[in-house]
């Protein structure tokens, strides 16, 4: 890993809570992410599994973790396998982990051989009367891949037919929403190097530079500050390009005159950053990409003042719509008496901004949550409302990564030029 180790103190304060969700006499699961295949004997970047990480910081494939709170032996109350070492392996790849060195990141004691995993969990289901296995609920996945916890899940009924099972992504989506201290600041630090990459970008961008020029500038400064990359697939999107959301060719040549939209985000420490800017070409806005331009800052604005305790999600967001309704007036593009006489269930204003407001960050980008959960302190949401004019060939969508706090919000990207005027000086220096 490219990252500085980070502090177990995190994943041993993980643990605790975690253990405060689970059944009496039971034992939870968690196995690695796959090394995944490309072809021939090729494969793609290891990423590990993110619950796995929060509650070890394990970064490493072929990795288990086991958690018995009640386990007679109190060795192994909670347990971690790692793949054996050898000279052959430390030629070929260099070396894994040690026993000591998986204490020293984990802060657990017990650490075993992948080789023995069968024999000990064997002893600790006997014991157990209820068994949580592991698996991706996320609401948008699309999983069509079998996982190393698939293929455990499959084989642990298959021999423990007559435990109880329970689901151990429940419990992960409460605790994982909500970030302590030690998160919020390995997140400011992949904000800070997605700053740096920005501010590259600002003196490098003129017409004529390709799409893909500029995603090359961002990762040659995440990788140089430690990152592995970006934390999703970069949005470079130039003129009517950035009127397609999910644009992520980066394959066009930036023309004078036009917006570039750009949606990229550093990862560190396997934690994201998300931050979409907007810059002119040539370096100033023509009026009416300005007016659009602050008419998005001012509702980014007034939607990060309303990320506070106790809001609910879906609440927020139509809040969020009303005020962009509002902005879309001002500029032309929606007529009140039509926005008066509209369907409130398919407001008009989708058809400038037709996607949602926030959504959590975290070891995912978009985080795991509870959707019907009201917003609470500690938790990472992103602010990022857009206006699409396909007709104009323009596209603008602001973005922040926001910590609700108890008194307020704190912007993890505060220091990352945002005001139009900033953008426009710092090209044109």
């Amino acid at each position: 890993m490219k990252y500085t180790p980070i502090d177990q103190a995190l994943y041993i304060n993980n643990r605790k809570n975690f253990v405060k969700h689970l059944k009496p006499h039971s034992v939870a699961i968690f196995n690695s992410n796959d090394i995944m295949p490309t072809n021939a004997d090729g494969t793609m970047p290891f990423r590990q599994n993110n619950d796995l990480l929060y509650l070890s910081g394990i970064d490493q494939e072929e990795s288990v973790l086991v958690i018995a709170p009640n386990a007679s032996n109190p060795k192994h109350r909670e347990v971690l396998f790692v793949k054996e070492t050898s000279e052959l392996i430390a030629i070929w790849e260099g070396e894994k982990l040690t026993k000591d060195a998986a204490t020293q990141q984990s802060g657990i004691q017990s650490v075993y051989w992948l080789s023995d995993f069968e024999n000990v969990l064997h002893n600790l289901i006997v014991e157990a009367e209820t068994i949580y296995l592991n698996q991706n609920e996320h609401l948008r996945a699309i999983t069509t891949v079998e996982t190393r916890d698939d293929r455990f899940r499959k084989q642990c009924k298959a021999k423990y037919p007559d435990h109880h099972y329970e689901r151990l992504a429940p419990i992960m989506r409460k605790l994982r929403p909500i970030k302590s201290q030690p998160e919020i600041d390995v997140m400011q630090q992949a904000c800070n190097i997605t700053e740096k990459g920005f501010r590259r970008v600002l003196e490098f961008v003129k017409a004529g530079v390709m799409e893909y020029e500029i995603e090359a500038e961002f990762m040659h400064e995440f990788l140089r500050n430690r990152s592995k990359g970006f934390a999703y697939e970069p949005i470079i999107a130039s003129g009517y390009n950035a009127c397609v959301l999910h644009y992520v060719q980066n394959n066009m040549e930036c023309k004078a005159g036009d917006v570039i939209l750009l949606d990229v985000g550093a990862e560190y420490a396997n934690y994201a950053s998300d931050m979409t800017r907007c810059i002119p070409v040539s370096g100033t806005f023509t009026p009416r990409q300005k007016e659009v331009y602050n008419a998005v800052l001012r509702v980014m604005k007034a939607a990060t003042g309303m990320l506070t305790p106790g809001t609910k999600h879906n609440e927020y967001h139509e809040e969020v719509g009303k005020i962009m309704e509002s902005e879309l007036i001002g500029l032309g593009l929606l007529d009140k008496h039509d926005v008066a006489n509209q369907d409130p269930k398919n407001p008009l204003y989708k058809k400038y901004f037709m996607h949602g407001t926030s959504h959590h960050l975290g070891l995912d980008v978009h985080d795991v949550e509870e959707r019907d959960r009201t917003f609470e302190a500690g938790m990472v949401l992103t602010v990022e409302p857009g206006i699409y004019i396909r007709e104009e060939s323009l596209g603008i969508r602001l973005e922040n990564d926001i910590v609700i706090t108890g008194n307020g919000q704190f912007d993890l990207m505060a220091n990352i030029p945002l005001e139009a005027e900033e953008i426009e000086d710092l090209m044109n220096k």
